[in-house]
C-alpha cells in the first residue's frame, strides 16, 4: 500500500518560484480592468476620509529611485488607511511649468528656440511636459502604486491656473505684493531670478583677493578690504564695519592699513608682510561717516556700520555693493546710498561698469585682479574653495543682482508670524522638521515671485505708457481669472492688452489708458503651492481641508511644505495640512550621494526587471526613511532573502488551508489545543504592534515585525512542530481543524497587514482564498481588529520556558545530527534529567508524545542522565529512539509494523487509516 496517498501535502498553485516580473503584470490588467480606485472608493462610499494630498513630481524626465520611494511610501500609507477603513483616494499629480521643463526643452531645441515666440515656446513646453507625463504615470503605476491615473491634477490645466491666480488674488487683496527693485538670485544662463528654493549650494573655486581703499583726508592710510567676487567692486559704494569691534591702524611699509585687531595677524601672513606694527586702537564705531577712494572708479565710497560683519574670514571691513548683496542692500536702505548693479541678464557688464563693459562677469575678475595689481591697490591674490550658491537647474553659480520684480511681503499684516503659528499646530514626522522650517520661514526674505521666462503662469500686471507705473490689482486678475479658466494662459501671450482688460480700465495712477502687458510669469513654486485649493478645495472626492498628510523629500521644508503653509495662510488663515512627513535622499551602499560619473545609480526600472517591484517596495519598507537611504544590488539581494522567506510562509499556509472551509471547519478558541492557542496570541500581538507601527508611520518597524513573525514565531517554531499534525493526522481531524484555524486566521490577517507593502503578492495570496464575503481585491478588504481575549499571560509565561527548554534540546540534537548518530531529528530520543523546577512542572503537564512532537522526536522522557548535554534547565541526552520507522509518519515506534491490516505503519497511522477508510 502507498501511504504517501494519504498523507496530507500542501496542494496549491502559490508556486515557490515567485515569477514576480511575470506575475506582477498580470496583476496590474485585472486592477486595470477592475477599474480598482473607482472599486476601492465604492466600497468605501459614507466613509470617514483620510487624504494625502500628492505632491507633484516636475514632468521632465524619467523616475528615479528617489521619486519611486516617494511614491511607495505614499502608497503604502494610503493603502494602509483604506484597510482601516477609510476612504482614501489617491490623486496624482504633475507640475508641469516653470524652469526644469523649459530649460530642457530650450537645451534639447536650442538652435530652434532661439528664434521662437514665447507661445511657440509655451506649445513645445506643454508637449514635453505631458510626454513625460505619460511615462511617469506608467511607471508609478508599475510601482503597484493605486489610484486615479486618469483624472490626475496637471499645473497646465486651465481650472488649475485659474485656482493659482485666485490664490495670487488673495495677496494682492490684502496688498502683500509689491513690486521693486533689489538684489536677488539671478541665473546668468537662464536669464531670470529665482526664488532660495532654486538654489542649490556648492563647492566653488572663486578668486579671493585684498584691496586697499585710500581714506580720504588721510595720507597714506587705507582701509582693507577681502572679497571673492571681484566683478562686484564696480558696484561698490559702501565700507562696512562692526560698531563694538575693535580696529587697529597698522604701520606697514610706510603706509597705514585699518582692519579688525583680530584679523591681522591673518592678512599679514595672506600678504606675505612680517614687519608691522600697530599704532592706534579704536572702535568700528568711531569710523562712521568717514570716506574712502574707490581704488579704480572716480567715486566715494561711505564707511558704515552693520552688525552681520563678522571675524570668521578677511579683514573684518566688509566691502558693500547694495545692487550685489541682500545684507548689502539692507545696509544702503539703512545709509540712502545708491544701488548700482552695472551687469544685464546675460551677465555682462553695462556701459555703466566704464571700461569693464562688455565683458562677462567671470572673465571680469582677473582683468580687475591686474588693474588693482598695476594701480598698487592689489595686496594679494589666491584662490579659495567654498560654498556658492548654484541655480537648481542649469547647476551654474548664481550672482546676486539688483532688477525690478514682484515681491510677496512676508512681514505685512504680520504674514510671517502667522504662518510660524500655523508651522505650530501642525504634527511634524520626524519631530526635529518643525524647527527646520520655522528656522527657514524666519530667516527667509521677502518672497520674489516673478520669473523672466516663458513656461508658466504670467503675473497679470500691466505697465502704464503715459506715467510709467507697474501695477497688479484686484479688477485686472479678476478679469484675467474669467479668461483662462476659458482659454488657459496661453492667452495672456496670444492677446492684445486690451483684449485682457476690463472695459474701459485705466491707469490708476494717471487715468491714462496706453497700457501695454508685462509677460513676467511666476514662480513655479506658487503653481504647486497653490495646490490645495486648485486640487484639494477643488475635487469634491479629495474634499477634506485641511489635508491629513503632506509626504516629501526632506528638501521641501524650503520647497513645497513652505510655499504651500505661506499661500495657505493668505488664502484661508491656516495650514493646508494636518501632519507632514518628511524623507531623506537616496544614497549608494557607501553612502555615497548617486551620480553617473560614480556608476552607483541604481534605476528602479532595472530592479523591477531584475527582481520585481515587490522587492523594491519591500526595500522601501525596510529602510528608516527619516534618515538618508541606502541602496545596492547587495542592499536589494537581501531582501530578496527575506521576499523568499515571506512568500514560503504564505506558500506553506495556503497550501495546508486547501481543504478548509472556515464556515465549517473552524474550531473555537476555547476548543483549540494549546499551542495553537499560543499561535493565536502571538498573532494578535502582531496585530497590535503592527497597527501602532502603521499609525506611527515606521514602515521599518513593520517588516522588521512581519519577518520575524514569519520566519521565527511561524516558521522556526509553531509551523515547524504542527507538521506532523497536519500531514499525518486525519483530514477532518479535530486535531487537524484545530492548527488549520490557526493557520486559516493566520493567513487572512498576515497577509492584509503585509498588502500595503507587498502588494503584488498579497493580491495573489488573496486570489487563492475561498470565503463568502470576499472582495474583487484585497484592498478593499478590512484591516484585522487586534482582541485582547487571545492574550493570555500565564500562557505567554508558561510557553516562554516551554520554548527556551525546546531550543536548548535542538542544540543537543544538533551536536549529535554532527556526530552522525541520526540523519532525521525523527530517528532521536531524548532524556531529560531536570534540575529546575518550574519547567519540569510545565513538562508533567503534557503526555511524553507531545512534547516528543514539541522538539521534532519520536520519543522524550524524563530520567536519570549521566553524561549528556548541560542546559538551563538541567542535563538533555539524545540516543536513537526505539523501535522501526513508520513508512508513513517516519517517526519510531516500538509497535511499528504489527497491524496486517495497514502494515509497516505506526499505531497512531494506523488508527487514522482506518477512519479515513470508513469515511
Amino acid at each position: 500500500m502507498d501511504y504517501k496517498d494519504t498523507i496530507n501535502l500542501p496542494k496549491t498553485s502559490f508556486k515557490m518560484k515567485a515569477n514576480l516580473k511575470e506575475k506582477e503584470p498580470e496583476i496590474l490588467k485585472k486592477w486595470e480592468d477592475l477599474k480598482i480606485a473607482e472599486y476601492i472608493s465604492e466600497n468605501r462610499i459614507g466613509a470617514p476620509k483620510y487624504i494625502l494630498h500628492d505632491g507633484p513630481p516636475y514632468a521632465n524626465g524619467d523616475i528615479h529611485m528617489g521619486t519611486a520611494l516617494n511614491k511607495i511610501l505614499k502608497d503604502i500609507v494610503l493603502k494602509y488607511q483604506t484597510l482601516k477603513g477609510y476612504d482614501a483616494p489617491y490623486v496624482p499629480g504633475w507640475d508641469t511649468h516653470g524652469l526644469p521643463i523649459e530649460h530642457s526643452v530650450t537645451t534639447k531645441f536650442r538652435d530652434k528656440t532661439k528664434n521662437m515666440n514665447k507661445i511657440e515656446i509655451r506649445k513645445l513646453c506643454e508637449e514635453y511636459a505631458l510626454n513625460f507625463v505619460d511615462k511617469q504615470r506608467e511607471s508609478f503605476k508599475r510601482l503597484g502604486v493605486i489610484g486615479f491615473w486618469d483624472d490626475p491634477y496637471l499645473t497646465l490645466n486651465p481650472n488649475y491656473e485659474a485656482k493659482v491666480l485666485e490664490v495670487l488674488k488673495s495677496l494682492v487683496d490684502s496688498d502683500n505684493i509689491y513690486r521693486g527693485r533689489k538684489p536677488i538670485y539671478w541665473c546668468t544662463e537662464c536669464q531670470t531670478a529665482l526664488a532660495e528654493a532654486e538654489v542649490e549650494y556648492h563647492d566653488h573655486k572663486s578668486d579671493s583677493i585684498y584691496v586697499k581703499f585710500p581714506l580720504v583726508g588721510h595720507d597714506s592710510t587705507y582701509v582693507i578690504i577681502w572679497t571673492t567676487t571681484p566683478w562686484t567692486l564696480p558696484a561698490n559704494v559702501a565700507i562696512a564695519f562692526h560698531p563694538s569691534f575693535e580696529y587697529v591702524k597698522v604701520e606697514v611699509n610706510n603706509e597705514y592699513w585699518i582692519l579688525a585687531k583680530e584679523l591681522v595677524e591673518k592678512t599679514m601672513n595672506e600678504a606675505k608682510i612680517d614687519n608691522y606694527k600697530i599704532v592706534k586702537t579704536f572702535k568700528g564705531q568711531d569710523l562712521e561717516g568717514m570716506k574712502a577712494k574707490h581704488p579704480f572708479i572716480e567715486r566715494e565710497s561711505e564707511l558704515v556700520l552693520a552688525d552681520y560683519v563678522t571675524l570668521e574670514e578677511g579683514t573684518g571691513c566688509v566691502h558693500t555693493a547694495p545692487g550685489h548683496g541682500a545684507e548689502d542692500y539692507i545696509t544702503g536702505k539703512k545709509y540712502d546710498l545708491p544701488v548700482l548693479s552695472p551687469v544685464d541678464s546675460r551677465g555682462y557688464f553695462t556701459d555703466e561698469a566704464g571700461k569693464y563693459a562688455g565683458l562677462k562677469i567671470w572673465q571680469a575678475n582677473e582683468v580687475i585682479i591686474n588693474d588693482l595689481k598695476e594701480s598698487g591697490h592689489l595686496i594679494s591674490s589666491g584662490k579659495i574653495t567654498h560654498t556658492y550658491p548654484h541655480c537648481w537647474r542649469c547647476k551654474n553659480p548664481v550672482i546676486f543682482r539688483a532688477t525690478y520684480q514682484w515681491f510677496i511681503d512676508l512681514e505685512k499684516n504680520n504674514y510671517r508670524e502667522r504662518v510660524l503659528e500655523e508651522i505650530k499646530k501642525v504634527n511634524w514626522i520626524p519631530k526635529w522638521g518643525e524647527n527646520r522650517i520655522s528656522s527657514m520661514v524666519k530667516e527667509r526674505p521677502d518672497w520674489v515671485i516673478s520669473r523672466q521666462r516663458a513656461w508658466g503662469i504670467p503675473i497679470p500686471a500691466v505697465r502704464c505708457d503715459d506715467c510709467g507705473e507697474v501695477f497688479l490689482n484686484s479688477k485686472i486678475v479678476d478679469h484675467v481669472i474669467d479668461i483662462v479658466r476659458k482659454e488657459g494662459t496661453n492667452a495672456w501671450f496670444e492677446k492684445e492688452t486690451k483684449d485682457l482688460l476690463p472695459e474701459e480700465f485705466k491707469c490708476p495712477n494717471c487715468g491714462g489708458t496706453n497700457l501695454t502687458k508685462e509677460e513676467d510669469i511666476l514662480d513655479v513654486w506658487i503653481d504647486s503651492g497653490s495646490s490645495f485649493e486648485a486640487v484639494v478645495n477643488a475635487r469634491e472626492k479629495l474634499n477634506k481641508f485641511p489635508v491629513d498628510l503632506y509626504l516629501e523629500g526632506s528638501d521641501q521644508h524650503r520647497g513645497w511644505f513652505q510655499s504651500s503653509i505661506f499661500l495657505s495662510v493668505a488664502k484661508h488663515n491656516k495650514a493646508p495640512y494636518n501632519a507632514v512627513l518628511t524623507h531623506g535622499f537616496i544614497k549608494d551602499e557607501e553612502g555615497k550621494k548617486m551620480s553617473k560619473s560614480l556608476g552607483n545609480v541604481v534605476n528602479p526600472q532595472q530592479v523591477i526587471d531584475k527582481y520585481g517591484a515587490d522587492i523594491l517596495r519591500l526595500w522601501v519598507a525596510s529602510a528608516d526613511y527619516r534618515m538618508d537611504i541606502r541602496i545596492s544590488h547587495n542592499i536589494l539581494q537581501q531582501q530578496v532573502e527575506t521576499y523568499r522567506k515571506l512568500r514560503n510562509t504564505f506558500r506553506f499556509l495556503l497550501g495546508n488551508i486547501n481543504d478548509f472551509n472556515p464556515d465549517e471547519d473552524r474550531v473555537s478558541y476555547e476548543d483549540m489545543l494549546e499551542i495553537d492557542k499560543w499561535a493565536m496570541m502571538k498573532l494578535h500581538s502582531l496585530i497590535k504592534a503592527v497597527t501602532q507601527a502603521y499609525n506611527n508611520y515606521e514602515f521599518y518597524k513593520v517588516h522588521y515585525l512581519l519577518n520575524n513573525f514569519c520566519t521565527i514565531d511561524m516558521s522556526s517554531i509553531y509551523l515547524d512542530i504542527i507538521k506532523d499534525r497536519l500531514y499525518v493526522e486525519g483530514k477532518k481531524s479535530f486535531l487537524r481543524r484545530s492548527a488549520q484555524t490557526v493557520l486559516y486566521e493566520t493567513l487572512l490577517n498576515l497577509n492584509i497587514m503585509i498588502s500595503p507593502i507587498l502588494s503584488f503578492t498579497s493580491e495573489e495570496v488573496y486570489e487563492h482564498l475561498n470565503y463568502s464575503n470576499k472582495y474583487k481585491t484585497i484592498f478593499a478588504e478590512y484591516w484585522p481588529k487586534y482582541e485582547e481575549k487571545y492574550i493570555d499571560k500565564s500562557l505567554e509565561e508558561k510557553w516562554e520556558k516551554m520554548l527556551e527548554f525546546r531550543e536548548e534540546v535542538l542544540k543537543a540534537l544538533e551536536e549529535k545530527r554532527k556526530e552522525k548518530l541520526f540523519g532525521n531529528s525523527l530517528e532521536a530520543k531524548v532524556i531529560v534529567e531536570f534540575s529546575e523546577d518550574s519547567i519540569k512542572n510545565y513538562i508533567n503537564l503534557y503526555d511524553d508524545d507531545f512534547i516528543a512532537d514539541l522538539l521534532i522526536v519520536s520519543q522524550f522522557e524524563i530520567g536519570k542522565v549521566e553524561d549528556g548535554f548541560e542546559g538551563k534547565y538541567g542535563r538533555i541526552k539524545v540516543v536513537r529512539a526505539e523501535g522501526e520507522k513508520c513508512e508513513r509518519c517516519w517517526k519510531v515506534d516500538p509497535n511499528t509494523g504489527k497491524s496486517e491490516e495497514f502494515p509497516n505503519v505506526c499505531p497512531r497511522c494506523e488508527d487514522v487509516l482506518r477512519n479515513e477508510k470508513e469515511v
